[in-house]
């Protein structure tokens, strides 16, 4: 790589720390070119040079966040070896993320959505990254359960995301009911636990009844 590719490079990642940056400590509202730009220690122009728009800069630096997110969470959630597992996981990277401020980011990302056109498809393709890496988990750990087979690991992916979703948004204007929603989630997620340690002859019985309802 050469010298101007790799300065430009890093113009470009500080341009796209500097959008995340901005849109968590002062919102979609006041975020612009100047904004952005004083953020990231740049020239404003940099901005309309290597992005064209700040709707584009805004649209990559949510593609770029998801992107990091995701590939820092990975080797824990290939971990995974359980549903209960992954419930408990997805309250620690939960808790971790707010801590980060990454809640009050997607908050932005979503309220921005409806003004910014590139926004909502880089936010849907972000949300994407987190659900197909949900999705692997579920295909791998549903496998050893009485869920195999009734279940679908796709929908389920986008529930499990739909659900840590509206959660950090909920928590914003109610903690105590975010928390109990949580809490919810982990008391599912024993219920798991307890089939998953069934006995063969049990884990049949449930998985029948289980097709049964389906139809």
């Amino acid at each position: 790589m050469s010298t101007d590719t790799a300065k430009a490079q890093e113009t470009k990642t500080k341009l796209l720390e500097g959008a995340l940056r901005t849109l968590t400590e002062r919102g979609i509202a006041k975020t612009s070119a100047r904004t952005v730009a004083s953020t990231a220690g740049v020239n404003q122009a940099l901005v309309f040079y290597h992005f064209g728009s700040v709707d584009e800069l805004l649209a990559a630096a949510c593609r770029y966040g998801a992107e990091k997110a995701v590939a820092k969470y990975r080797d824990r959630l290939a971990s995974v070896d359980s549903l209960s597992e992954l419930l408990a996981v997805g309250r620690e990277i939960h808790e971790r993320e707010r801590d980060e401020g990454h809640v009050a980011l997607l908050g932005q990302l979503l309220a921005g959505a409806p003004t910014h056109p590139s926004l909502g498809p880089a936010t849907a393709a972000g949300l994407r990254l987190w659900t197909s890496e949900i999705e692997q988990v579920l295909d791998r750990v549903l496998v050893a359960t009485p869920l195999a087979g009734c279940t679908d690991p796709a929908g389920l992916a986008r529930a499990v995301a739909a659900s840590f979703v509206g959660i950090e948004l909920y928590e914003g204007v109610d903690e105590a009911g975010a928390h109990a929603a949580l809490d919810a989630l982990e008391q599912l997620g024993a219920l798991v636990a307890a089939l998953e340690s069934l006995g063969p002859v049990a884990q049949r019985a449930v998985r029948h009844q289980l097709r049964r309802v389906r139809r």
